[in-house]
């Protein structure tokens, strides 16, 4: 029986990461799927990241998210959710982090940056890092996750791809999903 150290699983990332991984079997080949389908699922990040903001916009409770401004936006602040557009400056450089962090997770190394990259992902949806007026809540992080992990298994199945690769390429997304939920959710602890 191997020892962890669970308060370092609160405070060390890097160590939480290890211990998430080992604990759901990712290996080294899970990673090389993922870095695989690159090819295939770049060119279609932009429809995910459209698909993903018309999912957003569809509701009051998620759409409300994007009227604060982001950390890193200069530009023009919608006045409400009424007034905010999909075509809005702001969205944009928003849609425009969403295809960076798509892309980020076929092709980027998984090494203590892309680590300390995956866990800001859960920090900057809540008022501890970026905007102080973003806060989106749990439940939506989760929605959102849910959405994100079937649009893209149904972008793999849709790849038409040779079958053993498939499964394994579908098995390496869901367990490296289930890895950045953890990194999301650990940023919501006493909220």
């Amino acid at each position: 029986m191997k020892t962890i150290d669970e308060p370092r699983l609160e405070n060390d990332t890097a160590y939480r990461f290890g211990y998430v991984t080992e604990f759901m079997g990712v290996t080294g080949e899970d990673l090389d799927h993922i870095h695989a389908a690159a090819d295939a699922i770049g060119p279609l990040v932009p429809g995910l990241v459209d698909a993903v903001y018309d999912k957003l916009f569809s509701y009051d409770a998620t759409k409300r998210h994007f009227v604060p401004k982001q950390s890193g936006y200069e530009g023009e602040v919608p006045e409400d959710v009424h007034s905010l557009t999909l075509d809005h400056p702001m969205i944009a450089f928003r849609k425009q982090h969403l295809a960076r962090y798509l892309a980020a997770l076929v092709t980027r190394p998984y090494d203590g940056s892309m680590v300390a990259y995956l866990d800001m992902v859960g920090k900057i949806h809540t008022p501890k890092a970026g905007s102080e007026g973003i806060n989106v809540p749990l439940v939506q992080m989760n929605a959102l996750m849910g959405f994100v992990s079937d649009a893209l298994i149904s972008t793999i199945v849709g790849l038409n791809m040779e079958r053993e690769a498939e499964v394994k390429t579908l098995r390496a997304f869901n367990k490296l999903l289930w890895v950045q939920n953890d990194l999301i959710t650990r940023h919501y602890q006493g909220c």
